[in-house]
């Protein structure tokens, strides 16, 4: 890939510094540019636009939009046979290519026991936040057959889950 768009939303802190982390990133010989995740009609028309070139892909970041349309993104990268990378496993499962973040059912166990704290009467200010302590990386075998990539097995072997 010579040319990725990051689908964000620039109205968020989150969006900003997930673009600036990939920028920063440092990945010589690909061009990044930014493409704002807010509305279904302004993305469908940019991903067109975007995948008119060869050698272009996607990575999606977190955003609400994103959390709450994946079939849609999932479907427009499916369509301008554009590989993508997402934020979370229920893109992969939608048909997405390879997700690679936190784990999102993990938390749920610490949050129990915070609500307990918090009911016994400490001071919700007292609980410290909490960072994700585990990351999943999910790939979609047949995806990735459907454009034609080939997964090295070294990232294969690498792979929490591998959807088929």
């Amino acid at each position: 890939m010579t040319q990725v768009a990051v689908l964000r939303d620039p109205t968020i802190a989150a969006g900003i510094e997930q673009f600036a982390a990939i920028q920063a990133s440092g990945v010589i010989g690909i061009d990044l540019s930014a493409m704002d995740i807010r509305d279904g009609a302004i993305i469908e028309r940019g991903v067109a636009t975007f995948a008119r070139g060869s050698n272009r892909a996607l990575i999606v970041t977190a955003s609400p939009f994103g959390a709450n349309h994946p079939d849609f993104i999932v479907t427009l990268a499916t369509r301008y046979k554009l590989p993508a990378i997402f934020p979370f496993r229920y893109f992969v499962t939608a048909g997405g290519l390879l997700s690679y973040g936190p784990d999102t059912l993990n938390p749920f166990g610490p949050a129990a026991n915070y609500i307990n704290r918090i009911l016994n009467g400490e001071t919700p200010a007292d609980v410290p936040v909490q960072a994700p302590t585990k990351y999943e990386l999910l790939i979609n075998i047949r995806t990735a057959k459907s454009l034609g990539i080939e997964i090295p097995a070294s990232l294969l072997t690498c792979a929490d889950e591998l959807i088929e």
